[in-house]
């Protein structure tokens, strides 16, 4: 929801209640031409400074509620405790205004020895506060209700708009062909290592078809994928330390996006055109105490990068994709020197 419009609705509610407060005045007054006695106009003289301080206490209560405890216990559920704070807050503010109130009617309530009467305005007061705070709290309820519809209508159509880029380049012919080619010549050297090749092909092409269909998917999954994609990398090259990948992982319950990482990876093999260069692309991956790290470098030619920048999935989609799916969630970290690129990003879990 857009902030002029959540502005527009606060305005609203108060210009509303100044409102009602001006019509019990004007009622007030109507009623006291026909009664013009000196009691009479002291009695409304009270009556408009007790209106008047029925809005002070309405707007503490209102963002009070509204503020702090909508996001301390009811976002969280802690029925208990926000109504054992709601209770104590109305009738702090019931108090503060009963002796606000003495001091401006010059001790009227006093004067006239109504013990009775001046708790029950602390009453009128406190409940007056917890009217308004109930209506902070549906208010700010409506808010983020109607935030949390339009995050995840954005979340669905960026996915749609992630998975289109995805689809371009999970299939595409530089990276199949050149798969293909590999594997048909080492069919002449080495046939049951073709053959291997080939179904790690095969899996690779299951697993972008089927499983990248679901919103998040174990993470050993997505390792299985890194690794039979690195493998055929590989092949690409003489060169056994062209890439150099490592893990530290518990996976135990860990459920991620699909291709969380992969696009990164793609990406720095792409960028990392001297394939004879040892360690070109590194890639590590942690999984412990409550958070995923994933890090990944790359060598790369500076003339060479700007003409592959179109390639894959550009950093500002693979941010947005991140920052919908973990929101608050992630930290990404990109880093460009000494011609080494480097990508890295922490994702925490849920804390429950």
């Amino acid at each position: 929801m857009k902030k002029s419009f959540i502005i527009l609705l606060h305005a609203g509610y108060w210009i509303l209640y100044l409102l009602l407060l001006l019509l019990f005045i004007i009622f007030m007054e109507a009623g006291g031409m026909t009664k013009l006695s000196q009691n009479h106009q002291h009695l409304l003289g009270f009556i408009k400074v007790m209106t008047f301080f029925t809005i002070l206490p309405g707007i503490i209560g209102f963002y009070s509620f509204y503020s702090f405890l909508f996001d301390k216990y009811l976002s969280k559920r802690k029925i208990a405790a926000l109504c054992i704070s709601a209770i104590l807050i109305s009738i702090l503010i019931g108090l503060v205004a009963l002796i606000f109130l003495n001091l401006a009617t010059r001790g009227f309530l006093i004067d006239q020895k109504a013990i009775q009467q001046s708790l029950g305005m602390m009453t009128f007061m406190a409940v007056l506060t917890m009217i308004h705070g109930i209506i902070a709290l549906v208010m700010k309820g409506f808010i983020n209700w109607y935030g949390d519809i339009k995050l995840k209508e954005e979340l669905q159509r960026k996915n749609f708009e992630t998975e289109l880029a995805l689809v371009k380049l999970q299939l595409s012919p530089h990276f199949l062909f050149n798969s293909i080619n590999n594997i048909d010549v080492l069919i002449k050297k080495d046939a049951d290592k073709a053959s291997a090749y080939l179904n790690k092909l095969s899996d690779i092409m299951r697993f972008m078809l089927y499983e990248t269909k679901t919103e998040k998917i174990p993470l050993q999954n997505e390792l299985t994928y890194i690794e039979k994609y690195i493998d055929l990398q590989k092949i690409r090259t003489a060169n056994t330390d062209f890439v150099t990948y490592s893990t530290e992982v518990d996976c135990g319950s860990w459920m991620i996006a699909p291709m969380l990482f992969i696009p990164f990876i793609e990406n720095a093999f792409k960028h990392a055109v001297n394939k004879r260069t040892d360690n070109a692309v590194v890639i590590y991956i942690k999984a412990a105490a409550g958070q995923l790290n994933f890090y990944c470098e790359n060598h790369f030619i500076e003339n060479e990068l700007a003409n592959q920048e179109a390639c894959g999935l550009g950093n500002e989609l693979l941010e947005k994709r991140l920052n919908l799916l973990y929101p608050q969630k992630h930290q990404l970290k990109t880093q460009k020197q000494n011609n080494i690129y480097k990508v890295d990003l922490t994702i925490y879990a849920d804390q429950d």
